[in-house]
């Protein structure tokens, strides 16, 4: 059977226990908490020790299926988006698979970076709409500490770690769909790279602030315009979680309530393709974003890519 669409029914979420602050920081390299919270806005961050991205994306996984309504029996898709996982094979959506007694899923990883979430989130809307799924979750994990250069003081302040998960269904009938249109690409460049057989995260900050607040907003209105709704009506704006000086004025720039917009990269930093599920999910958590309000979510950085979308809340 073809659906009419997909919605979301759940989200959960994962962080290490272990906060690393910014005078942690100072005493690593040589910056301090003034001059990190100034350029990108950022308090602290999660630092995983011990668990691995599989370890991770499970936890996230499973407090998201535990909260949907559904059991690992229900579950025919995962896909994983993420950069940093160290393993070639078995994929890290197998290994999610295993570790909640998932049978028989399709699973596999996605790598576009920071848009990975929307990029993922993409692909199970469109697999659940083609009738090759019913059910699926969704992941973004990232475990971008051990590809940090703890030296540089300009990719130091700026990532952590953790996961976040959504559990995807199928609506059928009159249902309306949950998951908008995306608008996605990609503007090829080096501006953001992981290279090399033991690599370490490099990017030319400036250009990259100069692309996103440039960029970002036309990317945001396109995928309001595509699901219908006005950029005043959103209930929640969830960017990537880059830099809290991209953020803030790309929600100026398409006319988002200030007090819907998600700015976890306060407490967590940078989490790549984790950031937007992991900021959703604990905006979720605390009642800052109502059941069936319109979310707008943006993924966009390494590659360059990008990738947004507006969905209801669950």
């Amino acid at each position: 059977m073809t659906a009419t669409g997909s919605k979301i029914l759940s989200f959960g979420h994962y962080q290490p226990s272990r906060v690393l602050t910014n005078d942690d920081l100072a005493q690593m390299v040589d910056t301090n908490d003034e001059w990190i919270q100034s350029r990108v806005g950022i308090k602290e961050r999660r630092i995983a020790d011990g668990e691995t991205v599989a370890d991770m994306a499970g936890f996230a996984a499973e407090k998201a299926l535990a909260a949907s309504g559904l059991t690992a029996a229900d579950i025919d898709l995962i896909i994983v988006a993420t950069c940093s996982n160290a393993d070639r094979s078995p994929n890290t959506a197998c290994k999610v698979a295993a570790k909640l007694g998932i049978a028989s899923p399709a699973a596999f990883d996605l790598n576009t970076a920071c848009s990975g979430f929307s990029y993922a989130l993409a692909n199970a809307d469109h697999a659940i709409r083609a009738g090759a799924a019913r059910n699926a979750i969704v992941i973004g994990v990232e475990k971008l500490s051990e590809i940090t250069d703890w030296t540089d003081r300009s990719t130091a302040v700026i990532f952590g770690d953790g996961a976040g998960a959504a559990v995807i269904t199928l609506t059928t009938g009159d249902e309306e769909p949950g998951i908008g249109p995306v608008v996605w690409g990609s503007e090829p460049s080096e501006a953001i790279a992981i290279n090399g057989w033991r690599p370490y995260i490099v990017q030319e900050g400036q250009k990259v602030f100069r692309w996103a607040t440039t960029t970002v907003p036309g990317i945001a209105l396109a995928a309001c315009e595509k699901a219908g709704v006005l950029p005043a009506d959103l209930g929640g704006f969830v960017p990537h979680q880059a830099n809290l000086r991209i953020i803030e004025p790309v929600a100026r720039k398409i006319g988002v309530n200030p007090d819907v917009v998600a700015r976890d990269i306060v407490e967590s930093g940078n989490t790549s393709a984790a950031s937007i599920p992991l900021a959703l999910s604990k905006m979720i958590e605390r009642g800052e974003v109502k059941s069936g309000t319109p979310v707008l979510l943006v993924g966009f950085g390494g590659g360059l890519t990008y990738a947004g979308q507006v969905v209801r809340c669950p």
